[in-house]
């Protein structure tokens, strides 16, 4: 816990959650429920005649007790925080540090141009002085769609931002704001709705025509130096300041297209924000970062002071790279069937790491300290201009001024990185998919900090998938990144064990071994489904002591988890469905990531960064979402076999078990457990199966190919369980 000041002058406190103490007890009678049934593996290997069924069970208990171990890293010191930002605003404007915002986006037809509209004002919106604000806007796809929709914004936030900030208003992205229901707008706020709406209009049917008007006159000589052969793979590098604050009070928004050859490696998202932190040292080069995805609007005003509250504390200042808030996503049904708030990763993860070195760094919502891109708290790593240094002072010089602009267009280049520090000493590392995740352990095993801020209004709302093959393929994008960092020198089961300490160290091992949990999933779903078709014991029987072992474990672990679920704001129903993505990101993402991992590590395949679609008209998708029904899709090929022959193997091990109750009065009450909680979490898969007939349903090949691997599955087990 951090040392508390005098209480005027405390900007932040922390304490330590109550249920501390309870689960370090709980971990040591844990602990000693698992060396009990490692035991009992061994004895098992040594004296049975089933030496391939225990061993599978074997690895797949180590594999979860492992997982277990690196959960637990995380509750042994859980806090949570509060920030005082009022007290922060008392200070002088002129005492406000200046501040850069970077906002990604791709792909004109996957992230529409409205949405990074939107972002872009809700930030350019914060109740900060505005002439300190700087938004720089990464178009890795060099699409002139959206770059006239910043032109719009820029035009548009002049009368948006001094209406926000004479009314106070809290929403301040105008599609949220100009959406909500009020009977108490004024006349201004009428013309503003009006005024937004043709904007929307003419940014709308421009990517619908896919091309800009020749007739809007702003818009000419943008473009003049790009030629038919410009593409989003190949084009020179665009820097065009959009929006200054020399003649107005108003922040800056710059947009930046990095330079892109099909000969030059890109690095993805990391590419685009290291190009970002190189145009903005030029432009601007404010001490304070925040990164945000393009979806990621500004859900409150005052975000900027809940985070200035830790970046201007002298006592952690020196030491403190980033401050991480959570995502929160708009539009998720009631109960969340996808699991996508990932409230274990961003809130029950999140106050455990807080209490340790701090929170990873999750690619959005993140404010840092400019300084932590250039090495060390105490050695510091200089980049190849000066004009790139973090302590540079920008002195009152023009953004539009030739030499700015030039040097920018420079930094931009595509080869500009070659023979430099840049990815790997300097700035966001390169060498994963995950480049989020790699650089937050990076900072931290350099010696930096961070820490988790979660006011009590949201800071950022953001889009989630509505389809489940769009969560199972964002996630196996994950773990293949995931497991790059696994099996790389900087893994953090050996270096961060090195640097960070054995809880921190197992605490970032939690997520890049997230795929092999596939592993005791497929065993525990396949093998005592087997071993109960053909009435034999795997597990022991009552009144055994080691069936009471399993009993504890197994009610232990979910006890715990439910009670973090409900104690960091979740509920049953969500916490139950998140059990069920898990079983289903287990047996699909994770274990096709596995695959293509292999294949990538052979050379037999490449890395391949799909842009995740924000962008759903998809009307009868959307319905079924809302009505929480499971998408699996017709595009959901083979991701979901392996899934959907587990399912069918319990049930019909359900059925089994179920008749041996009532024919011969022979129960096998730990893997009729198991059946039976398998079962009911793959319901949504009997009912795609046998009960659909609308597009979410799964495709027939699917099911046909999973009928005939179960049966395969059937006839092999008799050969190893018999």
């Amino acid at each position: 816990m951090e040392p508390q000041r005098s209480h005027w002058t405390t900007l932040h406190t922390c304490h330590t959650c109550s249920r501390a103490i309870l689960y370090r007890c709980y971990a040591v009678i844990h602990t000693c429920g698992i060396i009990a049934l490692m035991y009992h593996h061994a004895h098992a290997l040594l004296t049975e005649n089933t030496p391939l069924v225990t061993s599978l069970l074997l690895l797949s208990d180590v594999a979860q007790a492992f997982m277990w171990a690196t959960t637990t890293s995380l509750r042994l010191n859980p806090v949570h925080r509060t920030e005082y930002p009022e007290r922060y605003a008392a200070k002088p404007e002129e005492d406000f540090p200046k501040l850069d915002v970077f906002i990604c986006t791709a792909d004109p037809y996957k992230e529409p141009p409205m949405m990074v509209f939107n972002t872009a004002l809700s930030v350019m919106a914060y109740e900060y002085p505005s002439e300190k604000i700087s938004v720089y806007v990464s178009d890795d796809g060099g699409s002139s769609l959206t770059l006239f929709a910043l032109m719009e914004a820029a035009k548009f936030s002049k009368h948006w931002l001094p209406f926000c900030k004479k009314n106070n208003v809290q929403d301040r992205s105008p599609e949220v704001y100009f959406s909500s229901t009020s009977s108490s707008w004024t006349e201004e706020a009428e013309n503003l709705k009006t005024m937004y709406e043709d904007v929307k209009k003419k940014v709308e049917h421009v990517v619908n025509v896919g091309k800009v008007d020749s007739d809007h006159n702003q818009f000419r000589g943008v473009f003049d130096l790009l030629d038919h052969k410009f593409t989003r793979h190949d084009h020179p590098s665009i820097v065009k300041v959009l929006q200054n604050n020399e003649t107005e009070s108003m922040p800056n928004l710059i947009y930046v297209s990095r330079e892109k050859s099909r000969a030059s490696p890109h690095h993805f998202k990391a590419g685009a924000l290291n190009t970002l932190l190189r145009v903005s040292s030029v432009m601007t080069n404010s001490p304070v970062i925040l990164t945000l995805d393009c979806d990621m609007y500004s859900n409150n005003p005052t975000t900027p002071l809940h985070a200035l509250c830790y970046l201007s504390d002298p006592k952690i200042i020196s030491s403190l790279g980033f401050v991480q808030f959570p995502q929160r996503f708009q539009g998720i049904n009631r109960n969340d069937i996808y699991a996508s708030e990932l409230r274990r990763s961003f809130d029950i993860n999140m106050v455990g790491y807080d209490g340790l070195t701090g929170p990873s760094y999750v690619g959005t919502g993140c404010f840092f300290n400019r300084r932590a891109f250039y090495g060390p708290p105490g050695k510091f790593v200089s980049p190849e201009l000066e004009e790139l240094s973090p302590n540079r002072i920008v002195v009152n010089t023009s953004l539009k001024a030739q030499d700015v602009l030039a040097l920018a267009h420079d930094v931009a280049g595509c080869n500009y990185e070659r023979n430099t520090n840049w990815g790997s000493k300097i700035g966001l590392r390169y060498g994963s998919l995950v480049e989020d995740y790699y650089t937050g352990f990076m900072l931290h095993c350099e010696g930096w900090t961070s820490v988790f801020c979660r006011p009590q209004r949201d800071a950022f709302y953001g889009e989630s998938p509505k389809c489940l093959t769009d969560v199972m393929d964002q996630q196996m994008r994950w773990s293949i990144g995931l497991l790059e960092m696994a099996f790389s020198r900087y893994s953090p089961f050996t270096y961060g064990f090195k640097l960070l300490g054995m809880l921190m160290g197992l605490g970032y091992s939690y997520f890049v071994f997230w795929p092999f949990c596939s592993i005791p999933l497929a065993v525990y779903g396949t093998l005592p489904q087997l071993a109960l078709l053909y009435g034999v014991s795997v597990f022991p029987r009552s009144p055994d002591p080691w069936f009471w072992l399993y009993i504890f474990l197994f009610l232990g672990a979910h006890v715990q988890d439910l009670s973090d679920f409900l104690l960091e704001g979740g509920t049953y129903r969500k916490w139950w469905n998140d059990q069920r993505m898990w079983m289903i990101r287990g047996l699909s993402s994770f274990f096709f990531g596995i695959i293509k991992f292999t294949l990538k590590t052979l050379n037999l395949s490449t890395s391949h960064f799909n842009v995740t679609s924000k962008a759903n008209e998809d009307n009868e998708q959307r319905k079924r979402y809302e009505q929480e029904i499971f998408d699996f899709g017709p595009s959901s090929s083979m991701l979901f076999l392996p899934v959907t022959t587990v399912a069918i193997m319990n049930l019909f091990a359900f059925v089994w078990g179920i008749y041996g109750l009532i024919a011969w009065g022979e129960v096998h009450v730990l893997e009729m457990m198991l059946v039976s909680f398998a079962v009911v979490n793959c319901l949504p898969i009997y009912e795609a199966i046998m009960l659909r007939k609308d597009d979410g349903r799964l495709p027939k090949r699917v099911c046909y190919l999973s009928a005939i691997l179960t049966l395969v599955l059937i006839v092999s087990g008799y050969f190893f369980v018999k």
